[in-house]
């Protein structure tokens, strides 16, 4: 996919050994980005879908119907998030103009980040796949357009 000149990685535990992971064999240093950490779930934080719907119905289907929504508990509406995400890539683009970086991250800012990209609606998260260790890519360009070239690909775990 191109030669990766930088990593940034979420500050979660899961995302920071799969950064250093590939920092290690790519022979780069990780710099973490608070960003790119997943959406606080509130009282939702390790539940299945399944057990927050059972739950906490009317709170999950208001969240499911409205960007603003935030989950049971005080955790983070996607419009929070898109906005901190939002700033964390204006960060990363601004501090990495013209260079390959590779994010590692969670569903949500991988969803989001596409998302804005395409200018597509806050609704457009829940009707994105994304799989565990999947890459995806968007490029950004110097008069501030953006391009998806790759959602949700795992062609590598087969391999």
């Amino acid at each position: 996919r191109g030669t990766v000149q930088e990593i940034v990685s979420s500050p979660l535990k899961r995302c920071r050994e799969t950064a250093e992971a590939v920092a290690a064999r790519l022979n780069l240093d990780v710099r973490i980005e608070e960003g790119l950490r997943e959406t606080d779930f509130g009282a939702w934080e390790g539940l299945s879908f399944a057990e927050v719907q059972e739950r906490y119905a009317d709170d999950l289907a208001a969240w499911l119907s409205s960007a603003r929504a935030t989950p049971t508990g005080g955790g983070e509406s996607f419009t929070t998030v898109a906005r901190r995400v939002a700033a964390a890539r204006d960060r990363i683009v601004a501090r990495s103009a013209g260079r390959t970086v590779l994010l590692v991250t969670h569903v949500t800012p991988i969803k989001t980040l596409v998302r804005l990209a395409l200018g597509a609606p806050p609704e457009s998260v829940f009707r994105m796949e994304l799989s565990a260790a999947s890459v995806s890519a968007v490029a950004y360009y110097a008069d501030g357009n953006a391009s998806v070239r790759l959602l949700n690909d795992t062609s590598h775990l087969r391999g």
